[in-house]
């Protein structure tokens, strides 16, 4: 189950596909990442997966006896984003690392420009600007049902001073640059152009009697390519999303994108990842919370292609209802090894392991909220004995 989930948009239980094929000109084909794949499923094989799943929740029957399974757009229901943000993302804490990775690695400065890619929400962005008012975050990913929620419910509930210091993008990873600017008006550009030291004057000493011109032309930018933003100190991948690409020609080209987008003075590409025995084969894992059961399931594990599905489900105690397959997406595990490869392929000088083991899956099968293991540090490692269960960050230096 992990630290992290992942924040896919799925049709309940259909699987609406939203995704960009690139066209590779060198010969080859790379595939489209498959943040919201179509269901592997079969009637007949869902109907029988939920019967396994009703037999095993049998330990939760007090929360889910007469519980009915519903369409995740019920207005009765919370959102399915709320839910995810309050079960599986820490922000917190990986700001915590990311600020220590970045003054041991890079130093002589405080990090203050953040990419969040694969953003979802944001929710890590919205938290980094809470912690210094000179910080900056850019937000991207391809869900656009993700990121209208997090403008209706993380952005638009913040001070305009925040709000103008963010910038969220509807597009692929692997395509950067043409992913759209889906965020501000123009009076919230004009502020974001106003942000500098000096009243009047853009944070690159623009004059005030250009900046009404300038907003204009912001605001009539179509792609991330047309807006100019500070380059950026960190860019991070969390909730496993790197494991949404499937090939390394993908993972290489989306690593050389991140590595282009960091500031020549020195910065950091953060990724997560999680691995161990238990994440090789079929497993389901539960975490109690107040109002609801948050469940991971992992389906069977193909070793030669090291594939599996994952789905994450929301049992809601109150509602007597169960969101089935809220986010479920199909993955590449990537082993350490494979990622640290690609990175130096991309152009990165050093990569690092910091890793820190989790209790075993067979004695953690339900869990109240975050307590598995809460205390567990991560350290930094060359060397790691295999475990049932471990998280990572891969830190890499440019």
């Amino acid at each position: 189950m992990g630290k992290h989930g992942k924040k896919q948009s799925v049709n309940h239980r259909r699987g609406k596909k939203s995704s960009y094929i690139l066209q590779d000109n060198e010969g080859g084909e790379i595939n489209d990442y498959p943040l919201n794949p179509p269901s592997a499923l079969s009637d007949s094989d869902r109907e029988s997966q939920e019967e396994e799943e009703e037999e095993e929740e049998e330990d939760n029957q007090e929360n889910d006896e007469g519980s009915e399974i519903i369409a995740e757009t019920d207005n009765a229901l919370p959102s399915k984003f709320s839910l995810y943000q309050q079960s599986v993302q820490s922000p917190k804490g990986d700001i915590s690392y990311l600020q220590k990775f970045f003054l041991m690695y890079v130093g002589g400065r405080a990090p203050l420009h953040l990419q969040e890619d694969f953003c979802g929400t944001a929710l890590l962005s919205i938290e980094w600007l809470h912690g210094d008012a000179r910080r900056t975050a850019v937000g991207l990913d391809l869900d656009i049902e993700a990121l209208d929620w997090c403008l209706e419910n993380n952005v638009n509930r913040i001070g305009p001073d925040i709000r103008s210091r963010i910038s969220l993008f509807h597009g692929n990873v692997l395509q950067p640059l043409e992913s759209k600017w889906v965020n501000f008006s123009p009076d919230e550009i004009l502020q974001k152009m106003t942000l500098g030291d000096n009243e009047g004057e853009s944070m690159d000493g623009t004059p005030s009697s250009c900046l009404e011109e300038s907003a204009k032309a912001d605001q009539d930018a179509k792609s991330l390519n047309d807006v100019q933003l500070p380059p950026r100190d960190i860019v991070c991948a969390f909730n496993y999303s790197c494991c949404c690409l499937h090939s390394r020609k993908e993972l290489i080209l989306y690593f050389k994108h991140a590595r282009n987008t960091l500031s020549r003075k020195g910065g950091i590409f953060v990724m997560d990842l999680y691995g161990g025995t238990s994440s090789e084969g079929v497993l389901r894992l539960q975490r109690r919370f107040p109002n609801f059961t948050y469940v991971w399931e992992q389906a069977e594990f193909d070793i030669i292609q090291r594939k599996t599905r994952i789905s994450l489900h929301y049992n809601l105690h109150k509602q007597q209802r169960k969101i089935r397959h809220a986010f479920s997406y199909s993955w590449r595990l990537w082993s350490l090894p494979e990622v640290k490869d690609c990175l130096q392929e991309a152009g990165f000088r050093s990569v690092h392991f910091w890793i820190r083991s989790m209790p075993d899956s067979g004695q953690i099968r339900c869990t109240d909220g975050f307590s598995a293991g809460r205390d567990i540090k991560y350290e930094e490692a060359t060397s790691f004995q295999q475990q049932d269960s471990w998280n990572a960050y891969v830190v890499a230096v440019a």
